[in-house]
Parts: C-alpha cells; sequence; structure tokens
C-alpha cells in the first residue's frame, strides 16, 4: 500500500510542477503580461532552482553516491542539454523562455517540444525524490514550476500568431504535462531498487540540464528585460529554496 501511494505521491509532483505551464498558456491567451513582472518570474525561479540544485540534489547525491558518479553525471547533463538547446535554437525554439519570444512561422510548437525536453528529466529527478524516501521535494517543486510560467506563455503567443484555436494550444501543453507525471512515475518506478551510484549519476544529470537551462536561458532573458533587479531576484529565489531546505531538513 506504501508502494502504491508513494507512486502516486511521485506522480503528482510532476503533474504539480508542469500544470503552471497550462497557467502560463492560459495568462497568454486572457491578458499581456509586463516585461518586468516576467523578469521578475523568471530570475526569482532562476535563483530557487539554483539553490534547490546545490542542496537538494548535488549535495545528496555526492554523500549518498560519492564524488565520481556526480561529476560526471552533472557533466554529462550539461552537455546533453547545451547540445539540445543548439539544435532548438536552430530550429526556431531560441526564445522558449521569454513571454514574447515566439514570433508565429511554427516557433510555438519548437518551444513546446523545448518545454517537453526541459520538464522530462526534472520530472524524473521527482519521482527520484520520493523513490529516495524524500517525499515531495518542495523546493524543487516550486523551481520548476515557477520555471515553466514563462515557457507556457512563450509558446501560447507563438501558436497564437500562427493561427492556433484554444483545443490545440491546450491540448499540447495537457500531453506536455501527461509525459511529465508519467516521467515521474517512471523515476519512481524504475530506479526505486537502484543502487546509490546509479541515482545518483540520474539525479546530477538531470542537476546538469537543469542547470545549463538556467544559464543558457532563464537568467540572460531575465537580464535583457531588467538589468537592474534581476540579480536581487535571482538572490530572493536562493534563499527561499535555501530556507525551504533548512526548514525541511
Amino acid at each position: 500500500m506504501q508502494r502504491v501511494d508513494d507512486g502516486l505521491l511521485a506522480g503528482l509532483s510532476g503533474l504539480i510542477a508542469a500544470s503552471t505551464l497550462l497557467l502560463g498558456a492560459g495568462i497568454a491567451y486572457l491578458v499581456r503580461v509586463p516585461q518586468p513582472v516576467v523578469a521578475a518570474v523568471m530570475a526569482f525561479g532562476a535563483g530557487v532552482l539554483i539553490s534547490a540544485l546545490a542542496y537538494e540534489l548535488v549535495a545528496e547525491a555526492n554523500t549518498a553516491g560519492g564524488l565520481v558518479p556526480t561529476v560526471s553525471g552533472f557533466l554529462a547533463g550539461a552537455i546533453l542539454f547545451v547540445a539540445a538547446d543548439w539544435l532548438l535554437s536552430r530550429a526556431g525554439g531560441r526564445h522558449r523562455k521569454r513571454a514574447e519570444g515566439a514570433g508565429g512561422g511554427g516557433s510555438g510548437a519548437v518551444i513546446a517540444v523545448g518545454a517537453l525536453i526541459d520538464g522530462i528529466p526534472e520530472s524524473i529527478v521527482l519521482g527520484l525524490s520520493v523513490a529516495g524516501g524524500g517525499g515531495l521535494s518542495i523546493p524543487i517543486i516550486a523551481a520548476i514550476a515557477i520555471s515553466n510560467i514563462p515557457e507556457g506563455l512563450s509558446s501560447t503567443s507563438g501558436m497564437k500568431a500562427d493561427g492556433h484555436r484554444a483545443g490545440y494550444v491546450f491540448g499540447v501543453w495537457g500531453g506536455i504535462a501527461a509525459a511529465s507525471t508519467i516521467a515521474a512515475l517512471l523515476g519512481y518506478t524504475l530506479l526505486q531498487g537502484a543502487g546509490d551510484v546509479l541515482i545518483a549519476f540520474v539525479t546530477t544529470v538531470a542537476a546538469g540540464g537543469i542547470l545549463a537551462m538556467v544559464s543558457n536561458t532563464m537568467i540572460p532573458e531575465a537580464f535583457q528585460r531588467d538589468k537592474v533587479l534581476t540579480g536581487l531576484f535571482a538572490t530572493v529565489g536562493f534563499l527561499t529554496a535555501f530556507v525551504l531546505h533548512e526548514l525541511g531538513g
């Protein structure tokens, strides 16, 4: 019974984190969000993600699995993300974290593909956190959820420019949310009995990819829109996740 409950918890964590893609899409359909607000959300989310990576993922992976799988997984994740990001950029998805980065011509769909590539490793980590007995990782869920909002905004703006109706747009994001839920379940189910070394490697592959994503997309895009307060919002986000980690520990 406990395994069933934990499996549901793992899937729920993926669903919660991905649901803000739908939130961002809904906002893009109803209102035009001021760019300073988007920049603040992105910078805050970037700070939360960096803190969550440091304290919730990398440090714990190193403690459980050792330095070699932690370092090798982290580096591999960064390389994989940068390669995927380069391919998506060439296809028109360079600005998938922007609120208004998609300008038609199919780029909205490319951004959605980018969201899927970003979301799968993030969701696997959420499932792993449950499998490891840690329950829901609130800082990581919050960080992923915040970072998904501008992604949903950006892609939906592009899809609207391409003439797609609401049914298509929300069908795409609903599918990505479902895929993220399944990824979290798989992360829990397939790696539940894995050794500490393998879990450390898989965890840090996702962590390295997420840090590369933050460095390549979120912080540069936030800074481009608000060159004054980006660092402050990122710092507040980092401290927020750190406090949550310490209180949860």
